[in-house]
């Protein structure tokens, strides 16, 4: 069961996580496309470890799945620059996991709104 205070923490990685992708992850790799969102992150009580959920939207497919795979492999670069700007002993190990809500959403409006159109 998780706090007040895990929550915060959680919302704090996100914040500076997503700050770090759009900043300094695409100033570093400018193959990193589309819109890159950081939804939700999870950070273990112990900090070790800390799911990270993100979310992108390109052109097409082949972009967004490699803009993902641009996060996934600079993990470490990511982790370096959150220790540089987080107050806190140690900086959790990061797995990025792809975020479908959005498009789940989508999908579920669209479902809606031909119903609606049978009407």
């Amino acid at each position: 069961m998780k706090g007040q205070r895990n929550d915060r923490v959680d919302s704090e990685y996100r914040r500076e996580i997503a700050s770090i992708v759009t900043g300094a992850l695409k100033n570093k790799e400018p193959d990193l496309k589309g819109i890159v969102s950081v939804t939700a992150a999870d950070v273990a009580p112990d900090f070790k470890t800390a799911k990270i959920y993100v979310s992108v939207y390109a052109k097409n497919k082949e972009e967004e799945q490699r803009s993902f795979e641009i996060i996934q492999e600079n993990a470490g670069f990511i982790r370096h620059e959150l220790a540089l700007v987080m107050r806190t002993r140690t900086v959790p190990r990061l797995t990025f996991l792809r975020d479908a809500s959005m498009e789940y959403g989508s999908k579920m409006d669209s479902i809606l709104s031909g119903l609606h159109k049978d009407d």
